[in-house]
């Protein structure tokens, strides 16, 4: 068997569990179990047959049994456990992926130490580094400290990794890492990451629930990274929990009060934002970074002059206010800083490449917390950034960096030559800054310590492991699949909360996901949560997906809860109008424009409904208030041209589209002003802007398409049917 049947195999078995064909997956599973020649397996799988096999004699016999169904939920439970393993044992004869290679221990010996031994080496750690430092000039001793560490920290992490499925003995040995008070919050990081990244590879009871003990701990780090893990591992495994009653009775538990369930949910936000990291990328490349290194010399330099000494303080130069205040640089800007605030991650393109050191060649490292005195770290700067004040410290300090950037970071800095990198650090004066921007500083320092930024920094060490290490393509990506974990089954009680629910479809509706939104607002209207704000978000959905009467009913429903809010009736009305309904739209647009009489696009809007209707002088009415209004409007001239035109007033008609030709005219303009001319009589002014519309629609068969959708408006204007193949000869 190669890794494909193995794989359709054990999906065609999980199929029948999901829909509770026990009786067959199990069937299935014996042939499945036979290659892989695992008696531990096979004796299992025996065991649950016979149970099962049991349980439906003594239901067909009519006993009473009031743990049948715990039992058969059981049964569910040990026979999807069961395949897991078959699978992997057989992939460990067929693949060469980085987990079965975990798991078979090729090249990297499964560490003899149990999980409760390799503790005690991490525990030692912090007293032998404290003894160590006594002494900081023998940095012999000190690395040796480091190297100790470190095989420790490798021990754990591929151990722990490539564990398909914890004893209830190394259980409990995981445990003392959630209890030891000695154990560094680096480490306990670390195994915190690798239970979640062996939770992705396969589903185990145990490992679940340590990380729900885990969420408890008490450093913010910790518990933070246990949330996430959490939400991924339910993501990947929405069906298993329900299997397994003392987990879905400890997620009843853990949101006891409310506030797991907030957590999860913000988390659950977390996840959705990565998946825009791409787009957000897109935007820093093209737009964001491209207009401020366009500025940037100029800013550097009023930035310099501005803080010598002068003479003539408060005249300030009317230029150098003009660079700063471009609108176009301080929307940018502006827009950074709010994708920062946001949590999105801004810093992906910058660091994407500074990934292929040999530091990253380790994919736990990935996970590592930063940790100055990693052995990559004390090679290039020894001790030195145990010095809070020096530079290379506050920018690691102060800056939005995740962990695996920080790393980036230091490892860059540490590829340049000495003398360029003490030039890069003292372009910057540490006190200097920490005077200027002390209150912003202290503002950074305490958002970093909050646990939303903590998760949000996690989930992108998270997505880079995912899309950009060596080895990304044999693992499973959570983050590049659609997540929904308000559909789970088991967090229906947790995340199906009113509010809770719209949080989640209000970052659908902000990230231009109008289908996933809609579902969710559909669901709360459904369930009678529903307010006007709900039912003006659910309609502008219905709307972005052409559902124009639904998007109408929503609309109307938010009119009766929110009335006379313009919003709401101007959306009516281009819904009405989609509609092909121009009197409603037309009624709605009135009603608009009560409330802001001098809004040009409304103005606009009635006369285009009148003139719908053909009630071309009405019409006329509002596109002239509108170039009163309006100076040099080419949107009033195009109307009052074409609704001229069609009402017989070819003359005025010539007149506007005359002023839009000479001002910025349209293959359409020409086509328009030359069915004028035609109507006017002027045969050789009309081939002349025919012709025109020809060069701008690029060929004589493209402007053929658009003229012949006006035949009938031309016949109406007098123009005789026969002429028109001639008139077109003529050109």
């Amino acid at each position: 068997m190669n890794e494909k049947n193995i794989q359709e195999q054990y999906n065609h078995i999980v199929l029948l569990l999901k829909q509770k064909r026990l009786k067959e997956a199990q069937s299935q599973l014996q042939a499945f179990l036979w290659n892989a020649n695992n008696w531990e397996l096979q004796n299992r799988l025996e065991q649950a047959q016979t149970s099962y096999q049991y349980m439906l004699q003594y239901m067909k016999q009519g006993t009473e049994d009031p743990e049948r169904h715990k039992l058969y939920t059981r049964l569910l439970a040990e026979t999807w456990e069961i395949a897991d393993q078959t699978r992997l044992s057989l992939l460990e004869n067929v693949s060469s992926r980085y987990y079965i290679w975990l798991r078979k221990g090729c090249k990297y010996p499964v560490p003899v130490q149990s999980p409760g031994e390799i503790l005690k080496e991490l525990e030692a750690y912090t007293d032998d580094m404290a003894v160590s430092l006594l002494n900081p000039s023998d940095m012999k001793t000190i690395n040796k400290v480091i190297e100790r560490h470190e095989t420790a920290q490798q021990d754990i992490a591929l151990s722990t990794w490539g564990n398909s499925a914890w004893t209830t003995t190394e259980a409990a040995e995981a445990q003392l890492y959630l209890k030891s008070e000695l154990i560094s919050s680096i480490d306990l990081c670390l195994f915190t990451s690798m239970v979640t990244l062996s939770l992705i590879e396969c589903f185990d009871a145990r490992k679940l629930s340590w990380l729900m003990d885990a969420y408890t701990h008490a450093d913010t780090q910790v518990n933070q990274r246990a949330l996430v893990g959490i939400a991924i591992i339910l993501h990947c495994h929405p069906d298993r929990i329900s299997l397994y009653p003392d987990l879905t009775a400890r997620l009843s538990l853990l949101d006891e009060n409310g506030n797991f369930g907030k957590q999860l949910n913000r988390v659950y936000m977390q996840l959705l934002y990565s998946k825009e990291t791409d787009k957000i990328n897109k935007k820093m490349q093209e737009e964001i970074i491209p207009e401020m290194i366009k500025n940037a010399n100029a800013v550097s330099n009023i930035m310099k002059f501005d803080l010598e000494n002068s003479s003539e303080d408060n005249d300030r130069n009317p230029d150098w206010e003009k660079v700063i205040n471009q609108p176009e640089f301080e929307n940018k800007m502006r827009e950074m800083n709010e994708l920062q605030m946001s949590g999105a991650d801004i810093n992906m393109s910058t660091f994407a490449h500074l990934k292929s050191y040999p530091f990253f060649q380790k994919p736990y490292n990935w996970f590592l917390p930063f940790d100055k005195r990693h052995s990559s770290i004390v090679n290039i700067y020894g001790l030195n950034l145990d010095n809070e004040s020096s530079t290379l410290s506050f920018i690691l300090r102060v800056g939005n960096y995740c962990n695996s950037d920080k790393y980036s970071l230091c490892l860059m800095m540490g590829s340049l030559p000495s003398q360029q990198r003490q030039q890069m650090l003292q372009q910057m004066n540490v006190q200097g800054i920490s005077e200027a921007m002390e209150d912003q500083i202290n503002q950074y320092s305490q958002r970093s310590e909050q646990p939303e930024t903590i998760s949000n920094l996690y989930i992108h060490d998270i997505y880079r492991f995912f899309k950009l290490n060596q080895r990304r393509s044999e693992f499973r990506d959570p983050l590049k699949e659609d997540i929904a974990l308000h559909k789970i089954p088991a967090l229906k009680e947790i995340l199906g909360k009113p509010e809770l629910q719209k949080a989640i479809a209000d970052f659908y509706f902000a990230q231009e996901h109008p289908i996933e939104a809609l579902q969710i607002y559909l669901d709360l209207i459904d369930n009678n949560h529903a307010d006007a704000d709900l039912f003006q978000k659910a309609g502008y959905s219905l709307q972005k997906e052409k559902r124009y009467k639904e998007a109408i009913e929503a609309y109307r429903k938010a009119d009766v809860l929110k009335p006379d809010h313009v919003w709401t009736i101007r959306h009516l009305a281009v819904c009405y109008r989609q509609c092909g309904d121009y009197a409603s739209a037309l009624e709605y647009y009135k009603k608009a424009e009560s409330i802001q009489p001098e809004n040009k696009n409304i103005i606009f809007a009635i006369g285009s409904c009148l003139a719908e209707q053909e009630r071309y002088d009405e019409a006329l009415q509002q596109f002239f208030k509108l170039d009163f209004m309006e100076n040099n409007s080419l949107k009033a001239w195009r109307a009052i041209g074409w609704c001229s035109f069609v009402s017989g007033k070819y003359q005025q008609a010539m007149k506007h589209y005359e002023k839009v030709i000479a001002a910025k005219p349209t293959a359409t303009d020409y086509l328009n002003a030359g069915h004028v001319a035609w109507s006017l009589g002027n045969l050789e002014k009309t081939c002349e802007y025919y012709e025109k519309s020809i060069l701008e629609l690029g060929g004589k068969e493209a402007f053929l398409e658009v003229f012949l959708k006006d035949k009938e408006t031309l016949l109406k204007q007098g123009i005789a049917s026969e002429d028109i193949p001639l008139v077109l000869d003529l050109i």
